[in-house]
């Protein structure tokens, strides 16, 4: 019973410590169901008899949310799912891949294939949008997990709570901090949209409506609903929104405003880098730049874009000349150096304000992101 009472112990502890941010679980099994995990307690035992489970001590695991370390089998049964408005509109492909955790993309379109998924009793193409009142058939999965998931750290989470700056039943929206990336992959574990997963557990749909980069900072729309999803994203597509950034630029313009209009090439390296380049068989891409604010070597300008293509402000920057201060990929390595010796340690991009039209209310809004107090007090410094 040593090691009945050491699980309780440590429950209790866990439990009390971070109440505000996390809920503990435990996980009682014996065979092959599991849960992700943070904890394993390993211990020789006999099997213990708790009310309703029968299970051995080895098998004790503490579950902290959705997160930890995947275990070593993916397993699911049969499932029929019946579609609500949250769900309604979504790509069937998509929809599979918030159920079956873990399962690759390319097994998904396997099962999509071979009709092992079903809607209405029907085979349907991945491309298949579902409708509500669906009954979607969700075939039994097992699978062998290849990597582990890392669950968002206390100081992530509590910076995510403190960069709310709207929130309403149908969207919220953070200023995002510079350095962490908006979703996990390519070798992120994590990023803001895991950590608003986990800091709000009730909230069942959370989606990213649109992307910045990991270097920049600023406004970040998030959608709770499907449908505010699926209307944002729409007037994004065709450019009904206003998007605003403040970008310090490199050395002194003579212009006071100019418009860029250089057609913009995404390539991606053998690394898997991504890394654009101004070509005339790239799309078509606009931003407008405008000073705001000159200093000794530098100007603090605005950008609005019309479009949205991947390194957008940093390409056309560089491409008048006058590169984007902090800028490792694009920028210019003396600029860089002597405004880091100044105390600028990052890029000097910064998303501060989002116009659109909201999709409950159907009026105009304008949400503003302030510049953080490190670019502050750069620019403070370089008066």
């Amino acid at each position: 019973m040593y090691c009945t009472y050491f699980v309780l112990h440590l429950l209790f502890i866990l439990g009390n410590s971070h109440r505000n941010l996390y809920k503990t679980s435990l996980e009682l099994r014996s065979g092959t169901q599991y849960m992700n995990l943070v904890s394993v307690l390993v211990c020789t035992q006999e099997d213990l008899n708790w009310p309703n489970i029968t299970v051995g001590c080895h098998c004790i695991n503490i579950k902290w949310q959705k997160y930890g370390m995947e275990s070593k089998k993916v397993q699911h049964r049969v499932r029929f799912v019946e579609i609500n408005a949250n769900n309604a509109g979504q790509r069937i492909d998509n929809f599979l891949l918030s159920q079956l955790k873990g399962v690759p993309k390319g097994h998904i379109y396997k099962i999509i294939r071979k009709g092992e998924v079903r809607v209405n009793k029907g085979r349907i193409k991945q491309t298949y949008k579902l409708q509500y009142g669906d009954i979607v058939r969700i075939p039994p999965v097992s699978l062998t997990a290849k990597k582990a998931i890392a669950a968002p750290g206390l100081s992530l989470l509590k910076l995510m709570s403190e960069s709310i700056i709207y929130e309403d039943a149908s969207l919220l929206a953070i200023n995002k901090p510079s350095g962490v990336a908006v979703h996990g992959g390519s070798g992120v574990s994590y990023g803001i949209i895991e950590a608003m997963r986990a800091l709000k557990p009730e909230q069942k749909f959370l989606e990213l409506i649109h992307r910045l980069d990991k270097d920049t900072s600023g406004c970040l729309l998030i959608a709770k609903k499907r449908s505010a999803l699926i209307a944002v994203q729409e007037l994004l597509r065709n450019r009904q929104t206003d998007k605003r950034y403040l970008a310090l630029l490199c050395g002194v313009p003579e212009f006071n405003k100019q418009k860029v209009t250089a057609p913009l090439l995404r390539e991606e390296l053998k690394s898997g880098e991504r890394f654009v380049r101004v070509d005339t068989q790239g799309k078509e891409s606009t931003s407008f730049f405008t000073i705001l604010e000159r200093f000794n070597n530098a100007v603090l300008a605005e950008v609005k874009i019309i479009t949205g293509r991947t390194h957008q402000i940093r390409v056309h920057a560089k491409y008048l000349g006058h590169n984007v201060a902090g800028d490792s990929k694009y920028g210019n390595y003396a600029c860089n150096q002597r405004f880091k010796e100044k105390g600028l340690k990052r890029l000097f991009l910064h998303s501060a304000s989002l116009s659109f039209t909201h999709p409950d209310s159907h009026k105009t809004m304008c949400i503003k992101a302030p510049l953080s107090a490190d670019l502050e007090t750069f620019l403070a410094h370089i008066k």
